[in-house]
């Protein structure tokens, strides 16, 4: 057995389950750090033999092959390898961010009717609190994972996928925040999740001896796939942190211990923050690489934390639904606008009007996807499925162009979309604008009814703490950046936005 890497990495599309890339590095470079919790690390040996007996623990309990397995927690160990020890079983993982509140974890619940549940109460006491009213208990055999255990009577009967080829099994279901309010449980295949995971890993340069600040949640398809499986697949290191704290990210950047660090926009925007209130520049460390996902990036921001850590920030673009990654900036090619990148290889797109006709380089439509990255359909919801199909492709429901030399630019969704004066409005526009402001730390702009049947432009802003920016000092500092018809007719302060672990805003629940 070789400790130490000779170069060689698994190629992309050879595997069948999620769990089999943590395994080729088990087999060939056992002593490679893999996870790491707090003081703890586990090799890849480790991650994939720990993984393995909660398998045979689940199994023991009644788990089998598509089943639903329960995983209600916070970034740690023990949410990893749930999700690990669930596709070695052939069952499917539900990851479910504890922070989540009782009707909301139990409605889902109620939806996926899971044979067991696991609660990560070691790094969560929200996962602790929800399994005492499951009735979970402690389990000898994983009193060292700092976690309990739950099983339902009225679980549902196993998916039956055996007429299916095994990559196009379920391996994680993944419940939308949605934009209604409403979450979807969103059924991704190993096929899909391995497709990203290769690429995501290797549009990084993704290396053993990397390091990646692993604080997305693996319950959100971002931090699930793209950094927890996509490092995982290219035999680096991921930090499992169980909530952001830009202190503690901080900390660890200037700590010189982590060269990859991925995040949603509002991170990038606390953390520049940070280093606002405490009046020093940021020690960027041995950070490499920067990546943003998960909301629109504005371009101040973007160029804000370039200068701050010395590197670009590269984007990205994708959804749940397509495991996430359909477009993002390369490495050797960064861009100083605000493109979502390219389309990766192998994943094709289109931008069509509300006829379904492609339009012209350059010209707005509604972005749909195909390719092996688009999942296999919404759980118990076929016609909701058939609503977003349009053949092979994937309605993504946003709106967006495609440039001649290919890049993809992403203006908004489609339900968002503001009429003000028969024109146009896309909000994320409008929140770039607003977001280049000093004093602001996050906004969110939304259309509201108006008297005159029009709609509204509403600005929802969020303060850099310690900050009072009037709204006449907006209103004055977007006038020569965006056209009058563009411009917010009201302006609401807040000291927060609602968001999702993740970092989405939620504009559903933005009240004025």
């Amino acid at each position: 057995m070789q400790e130490t890497w000779d170069g060689s990495r698994p190629a992309k599309d050879v595997f069948v389950r999620i769990a089999d890339p943590i395994a080729w590095w088990a087999a060939r470079f056992p002593g490679l750090p893999a996870l790491g919790e707090e003081d703890r690390v586990l090799s890849y040996r480790d991650v994939d033999a720990r993984a393995g007996r909660l398998a045979e623990t689940l199994a023991d309990r009644g788990l089998v092959e598509g089943d639903r397995l329960f995983i209600v927690g916070e970034n740690g160990l023990a949410m990893a390898l749930s999700v690990l020890a669930a596709a070695k079983l052939g069952a499917w993982a539900v990851p479910i961010n504890a922070r989540l509140s009782q009707g909301e974890i139990d409605a889902i619940r109620d939806h996926a009717r899971p044979r067991l549940a696991v609660y990560t109460d070691i790094v969560s006491d929200h996962a602790a609190e929800h399994g005492v009213r499951h009735g979970a208990v402690a389990v000898p055999e994983l009193q060292d994972m700092g976690v309990s255990l739950a099983a339902f009577d009225d679980a549902g009967d196993p998916v039956d996928e055996r007429g299916d080829d095994p990559t196009d099994r379920v391996a994680v279901m993944i419940y939308t925040s949605g934009t209604t309010g409403q979450p979807k449980g969103v059924m991704l295949t190993h096929r899909n999740l391995l497709f990203v995971a290769a690429r995501s890993g290797e549009s990084r340069r993704v290396e053993p001896g990397d390091r990646i600040y692993g604080v997305l949640p693996i319950s959100h398809v971002f931090g699930l796939a793209s950094v927890f499986l996509g490092n995982m697949y290219m035999g680096g290191r991921v930090d499992l942190v169980s909530r952001f704290s830009a202190e503690r990210a901080l900390q660890a950047i200037e700590g010189g211990s982590i060269s990859l660090f991925n995040g949603v926009p509002q991170m990038y925007a606390r953390l520049l923050e940070l280093t606002t209130i405490r009046g020093r520049r940021l020690d960027p460390g041995r950070i490499r690489y920067l990546s943003s996902g998960g909301a629109p990036l504005d371009l101040g921001l973007k160029k804000r934390v370039e200068a701050a850590f010395g590197v670009p920030l590269h984007n990205g673009y994708g959804m749940t639904e397509t495991a996430p990654t359909i477009a993002v900036t390369d490495m050797d090619r960064p861009r100083d606008d605000d493109t979502v990148g390219e389309i990766v290889a192998g994943v094709d797109v289109r931008v069509v009007d509300d006829r379904g006709t492609v339009v012209p380089a350059g010209s707005v439509g509604e972005i749909q996807v195909a390719g092996p990255l688009v999942m296999k359909g919404y759980y118990k919801a076929p016609e909701e499925t058939a609503a977003v199909r349009d053949g092979v492709w994937f309605r993504t429901g946003d709106l967006g162009r495609l440039s001649a030399d290919g890049l993809v630019y992403v203006v908004g969704r489609k339900k968002e979309l503001i009429i003000r004066s028969g024109f146009n409005v896309y909000p994320p526009e409008v929140e770039a604008a607003i977001a280049q402001h000093p004093d602001v730390a996050l906004c969110a702009v939304v259309g509201r009814p108006a008297q005159d049947g029009n709609e509204e432009v509403v600005a929802f802003v969020q303060p850099i703490q310690g900050r009072s920016p009037s709204a006449g000092d907006l209103a004055a500092f977007v006038a020569d950046r965006l056209s009058p018809y563009k411009r917010p007719g009201r302006w609401e302060m807040r000291q927060s936005l609602p968001a999702t672990a993740a970092g989405k805003i939620l504009k559903h629940r933005l009240d004025g």
